[in-house]
């Protein structure tokens, strides 16, 4: 049981770190309050979608604009016409009357008018601006309404960007509660409607009215981390940007220029719109243009006044908000979808940085999160969206770049076995690691090692790995400069592709060139090897071109990018054909290359599976920008003295089968690589096909049944009398190999 469940932790560690991780450093920016700003924008942007609601036609602004003030010739307008517009006013039956007007001391003329307007006029509240800090800053209210009970403050609540987001109910005074203006108003309209206002048993301050429950907001509510909560606030859920509210202006009133039903039943506030008088805010709705748009205060408080109405008579919403706690999982949950969606789809796209079809998961992510908020907040809910978008965005880009960097250790490691260009194509380019393969021209090369499989069974298995490691690691670093792909190391021998990933003019130039070079590096990987007592290692190389069926063949559990064809076989046919320090390419590859390549040879070979026989051509080198050349070496072949001629057993070698027919013969000529052979048997069959290969062994003359260590040979294309051949020698055993060359030496001497 805790095997699967370690898997599956494993398996999801990526989700498992990064969630929390994330989660915690957007909880801990939101609580240091970095995240303020952005949030309160976005809750802004949200009321800018916001379809346009209805007009509240229970609220009606009674403006004092720039005309008015003009046909007035004064500011503040005299008692007189005020109490004359107050009493058009109150002729039509309104509900209410707020006179958003400070009147703390007489404007005559006309006071008294003024103060029997007041005095008979029970549902007219006037306003007062409280300042406990700075009492000199305070405005008093008319002594009237003050008496009455009819004033209400008309503070407002500015955010530190100066945009008005709370609303005041009440505010504590000293030791009392003063109500606000907006709520003293609605609190006379909605008894008119027999709606009170009653508190909770369980928290008084929180209480039901009609249909709305009346919470105070506290100071890490919503998007606000540590604001000042006094006094009894609210969220501001404007019903509209400026205009929203039925206007008519001060001299509509005083004219009767105003519809009858107008304001019978409703609330009137009284307040001025003149540029002038700079009574204006910046609401939610300020930010919704490059030009910070500026609300009049009196529809700032017809607003407020709709709000609570709309929410105790209709059952609008207030705006609401979650618990931190509640938060706090909201932003985890968040984090999860990050980290989840990018982990699960790591692979899509591939292992770049950057991906598009995962940058579109993202993006969908993203899409839901500000769909969910936006719809929440059509519903009356104020739930976070910049500290779960930090979270949601915060942990995809962490698991991308975790991704990103194991993509470097999975390079490295997957190009141990393949080249790094196919591990980042296959890596980047997802689709071809399907199942399946396309037909494509390539230049392929495959390299030997003869005789190495002699060498190996002489030697430690770790001496052999040891050898092999610096003959591979020789001949990859070559193979990667001339951009070859390496498909296969195969033992001793190596498959390389020229074409495979990407197309190039120069594919088969580029092969040449690498089969020369690996050649020429050959000395680098002897003299490593001598000097830890190993004996030197030559290498022959085939090079065709053709077509091929090139990408990933095998089953869903085991698959091997490779390529697959008669053109691959070819390849290794021609390089059965190579002896020691040969490149041998075929017509193919020459009709390539032709006109840069040094041609040191050439022979005709019937390969197997091919109905014809073809040329195959020795390069010596490749001219223009390459410039490679192999030294041309002049084999000498001496005779050898009849005293000392050596007898052989020799069997032919068919692909990894050796025939049981043993023949013997003696050595006739020798030079520093081979030897001329004679056939003791006068039978045809008794003389090996040109570039075969055989195995000898060396007859004692003392004791013939005991031969000697096996010997590796290639017979050479050369023209010989009848019965004789020659060989070119590829795996000789140390003392055989040691006892030739002292023969060959005795015999350089007595020719010289």
């Amino acid at each position: 049981m805790w095997q699967p469940l370690k898997q599956q932790l494993w398996e999801w560690r990526g989700v498992l770190i990064t969630t929390p991780v994330v989660a915690g450093i957007a909880i801990a920016f939101r609580l240091l309050g970095w995240l303020q700003p952005y949030e309160l924008a976005a809750l802004d942007q949200y009321f800018c979608w916001r379809p346009k609601e209805a007009t509240d036609e229970r609220i009606v602004i009674v403006a004092m604009s720039e005309a008015d003030l003009k046909r007035a010739r004064r500011w503040p307008i005299s008692d007189r016409m005020l109490a004359q517009v107050l009493e058009k006013i109150k002729a039509q039956n309104p509900a209410a009357i707020g006179l958003d007007l400070y009147r703390d001391f007489p404007v005559e003329p006309g006071h008294g008018d003024l103060l029997r307007v007041f005095e008979s006029t029970p549902n007219l509240v006037g306003i007062e601006l409280i300042n406990q800090d700075n009492p000199d800053n305070s405005v008093a209210p008319p002594p009237i309404l003050s008496e009455r009970g009819l004033v209400g403050a008309n503070n407002v609540v500015n955010d530190m960007d100066g945009i008005l987001r709370r609303s005041l109910l009440t505010l504590k005074v000293n030791d009392g509660v003063q109500p606000s203006f907006s709520m003293l108003l609605a609190g006379i309209y909605l008894e008119s409607k027999n709606l009170f206002p009653e508190p909770l048993q369980q928290d008084p301050r929180i209480f039901q009215w009609g249909k709305a429950k009346f919470r105070p907001l506290a100071s890490n509510d919503g998007g606000y981390v540590g604001i000042d909560d006094g006094g009894y606030q609210i969220f501001l859920n404007y019903r509209g940007p400026a205009g929203t509210f039925p206007m008519v202006t001060m001299t509509d009133v005083l004219e009767d220029n105003i519809p009858d039903d107008l304001i019978n039943d409703s609330i009137v506030l009284i307040g001025a719109t003149a540029v002038s008088l700079h009574d204006f805010f910046y609401t939610a709705y300020s930010n919704d243009t490059t030009m910070r748009e500026s609300t009049t205060g009196v529809e700032v408080q017809a607003n407020m006044v709709s709000q609570i109405i709309s929410a105790v008579e209709n059952g609008r919403p207030l705006l609401k908000t979650w618990s931190e706690p509640v938060e706090i999982l909201w932003i985890v949950g968040w984090s999860f979808v990050g980290a989840t969606l990018t982990w699960k789809w790591r692979y899509l796209g591939g292992l770049g940085g950057l991906s598009l079809r995962r940058t579109a998961i993202t993006v969908v992510a993203t899409g839901a999160l500000f769909g969910s908020t936006y719809g929440a907040f059509l519903g009356g809910w104020w739930l976070p969206v910049i500290p779960p978008l930090l979270a949601l965005s915060g942990s995809a880009i962490a698991i991308t770049a975790y991704i990103a960097s194991t993509a470097i250790e999975i390079r490295h490691t997957f190009g141990r076995y393949l080249t790094d260009q196919v591990v980042a194509d296959l890596l980047e380019n997802p689709d071809k690691q399907k199942l399946g393969g396309e037909n494509r021209k390539i230049t392929i090369l495959t390299s030997d090692l003869r005789g190495f499989t002699a060498i190996s069974e002489r030697l430690h298995p770790q001496e052999v790995v040891k050898i092999l490691n610096i003959y591979l690691g020789h001949m990859a670093d070559v193979i990667t400069a001339y951009q070859g792909t390496i498909d296969e190391f195969m033992g001793d021998g190596i498959l390389v592709l020229f074409g495979a990933l990407t197309l190039q003019e120069d594919d088969a130039h580029r092969a040449v060139a690498c089969a020369l070079a690996m050649q020429l590096a050959m000395t680098s990987v002897n003299e490593e090897i001598e000097q830890l007592g190993y004996p030197k290692l030559e290498m022959g190389i085939g090079i065709n071109t053709g077509v091929v069926v090139l990408g990933n063949i095998g089953s869903e559990k085991r698959t091997k990018y490779s390529v697959i064809g008669s053109a691959v076989n070819l390849a290794y046919r021609i390089e059965s054909y190579t002896t020691g320090g040969q490149v041998m390419i075929s017509p193919s590859t020459l009709e390539e290359t032709g006109e840069l390549l040094r041609i040191d040879g050439q022979q005709q070979v019937k390969p197997k599976g091919i109905k014809q026989p073809i040329t195959i051509y020795e390069v010596g080198g490749i001219g223009d920008n390459y410039n490679l050349f192999l030294p041309k070496q002049q084999e000498t072949f001496f005779e050898v003295n009849q005293k000392t001629k050596l007898q052989f057993n020799y069997a032919f070698i068919d692909g990894k089968h050796i025939s049981n027919l043993v023949y013997t013969g003696r050595l006739v000529e020798i030079s520093n690589k081979g030897a001329k052979l004679r056939a003791n048997s006068s039978e045809i069959s008794a003389i090996p096909e040109p570039l075969s290969n055989i195995k000898l062994n060396l007859l004692d003359p003392d004791n013939v049944n005991q031969p000697s260590e096996d010997i590796y040979a290639k017979v050479l294309e050369k023209t010989a009398e009848p019965g004789i051949f020659y060989i070119r020698l590829t795996a000789v055993p140390p003392e055989i190999s040691a006892k030739l060359e002292s023969l060959y030496q005795s015999v350089i001497r007595n020719c010289s």
